[in-house]
Formats: C-alpha cells, structure tokens, sequence
C-alpha cells in the first residue's frame, strides 16, 4: 500500500511540475482577486481556434492583451465561451449575467459576466 501511495504522489508531482499556470497579460488567474470579471469568445478568421478575451478592469493597451495564455504567452485555446466559463469555475467564479455584444451590422456574441463566490 506504501508503494502504491509513493508512486501515485510522484506521478502527481510530475503532473504539477509540468502544469502551466494560466495568465492575461502576465497576471495569473489565481492573482486576479476582484469581484466581477467578464469573457467572451474570440473566434480566429482562418482556423478553427476559439479564445478568451477576460477583462477584470485592467488597463488595456492592446486587444491582444486580454486573452488567457500559458506561461509561454501562447494563447490557449477553447471550444467556446462556455468552456471559458467552466474553467473560471476553478477560480472561484460563478455565471451572474449574460449579454449580447454586436460585432457587426448582422452579428452579435455572448459576453458573460462572471461574480466571484
């Protein structure tokens, strides 16, 4: 049973050691400590990539900024805005509104606005 437990904690550290912790513009997501923050879903024009743009009040000087990347500073990839918002889960946030943004003449999306617990 000892050996089970030993080798079940060093393939988890493994896994943490090699784990990426998630940032917007060099903040980590678990250093972001405010009340409401809001995502939408940023489709790509030539491949089918979806991210996650999260504002938490931050003072943008480039759209670019406000996506969620890795420590490489690659932008992670999504499957929608939903999933955006199960991973906020993970940081204490819970859906508290949804609106529509209009992207153009025709379309709009989802912005969801997310309340910490």
């Amino acid at each position: 049973m000892k050996k089970l437990t030993l080798a079940a904690a060093i393939v988890a550290g493994f896994g943490l050691f090699n784990a990426k912790a998630q940032n917007v513009n060099g903040m980590k997501l678990t250093d972001i400590h405010v009340d409401y923050i809001q995502i939408r879903s940023v489709k790509s024009l030539l491949a089918d990539k979806q991210w996650i743009a999260l504002e938490y009040g931050q003072k943008i000087g480039d759209y670019s900024e406000l996506y969620i990347r890795d420590d490489d500073g690659k932008k992670l990839e999504f499957n929608s805005a939903i999933d955006g918002v199960n991973k906020m889960k993970a940081y204490g946030y819970e859906l508290f509104s949804v609106y529509a943004e209009q992207i153009d003449k025709d379309s709009n999306r989802p912005v969801y606005v997310l309340k910490r617990k």
